[in-house]
């Protein structure tokens, strides 16, 4: 059902339907937390961190001086008008070489352990509508999880925007300062970054989470990504890229360029 909450609910052609979907989902939404249907688990963490052209350096400690891992990022290349720049995630993050000490947070987080014994449960009498719901639910609790965690970040683990006061319409609008874009998604598109970002959380032992050898998270319902706090950081798509700059990712991740074309497929100019 197309439309935007809660105004759908009163919807003149499909209001009736999306109120009693609604109270399904608020009726069953109520037997997971009763009967606790679901596990949640997350880790987040900060790290040292500088930007060195595309690339954010990850260092082992304050001094700065040993690299832990590299997060390769991809920058925009469509043509701007004047005034507007070809963003790259890296640009938020402060350059090594202007010596201003800056960090990066991971995250890992989901709301789906456990999903098992009631899918089974619902197979086993050919319930497909309680399945999907479930599986529907789970990946909203995990997408909230995630929003709750991040005013968390923002307010009381990294703490820079300690005096934030938001609405939630203001909070949809993501009005807060700082982005968490997740590998996949338009800002950084390839999903080969992950398993970096999995070890330097420990996320499969600290969460539960594992990656598939293509790099989905399973459970399912599961979200990860990067935390930048920078005030004019900005989501954004990095769009259609040239095989200059596939050569150049691909040197700086030291992987084939066949491989790279591969992951970035949908990206590439041509």
């Amino acid at each position: 059902m197309a439309g935007r909450f809660p105004k759908i609910l009163e919807d003149e052609i499909v209001g009736e339907s999306a109120r009693a979907l609604f109270a399904d989902a608020n009726t069953m939404l109520q037997k997971i937390i009763a009967e606790k249907w679901l596990t949640a688990n997350a880790v987040i963490g900060f790290f040292p961190a500088n930007s060195v052209g595309d690339d954010i350096e990850i260092y082992t400690d304050e001094n700065r001086d040993k690299v832990l891992t590299r997060f390769h990022m991809l920058r925009q290349q469509t043509k701007k008008p004047d005034g507007k720049f070809n963003l790259c995630l890296a640009d938020f993050v402060a350059p090594k070489s202007s010596g201003i000490p800056d960090y990066l947070g991971g995250f890992a987080i989901t709301a789906g352990l456990n999903m098992e014994p009631m899918l089974n449960a619902f197979a086993k009498t050919h319930d497909d509508y309680h399945a999907i719901m479930f599986k529907a639910l789970a990946d909203r609790l995990a997408e909230s999880f995630t929003e709750h965690l991040h005013e968390r970040v923002r307010k009381e683990f990294w703490a820079y925007a300690t005096q934030e006061v938001m609405c939630n319409d203001d909070l949809i609008a993501e009005k807060y300062q700082g982005i968490r874009p997740a590998p996949g998604y338009p800002a950084c598109p390839d999903h080969t970054e992950k398993p970096a970002l999995f070890s330097l959380l420990d996320a499969q032992s600290n969460t539960g989470i594992s990656l598939t050898e293509n790099f989905a998270m399973w459970p399912a319902s599961s979200v990860s990504g990067f935390y930048f706090s920078h005030p004019e950081s900005q989501y954004f798509g990095v769009g259609k890229i040239g095989n200059d700059q596939v050569t150049d990712y691909a040197t700086r991740k030291q992987m084939d360029v066949a491989i790279i074309n591969r992951w970035l497929s949908p990206h590439l100019i041509g």
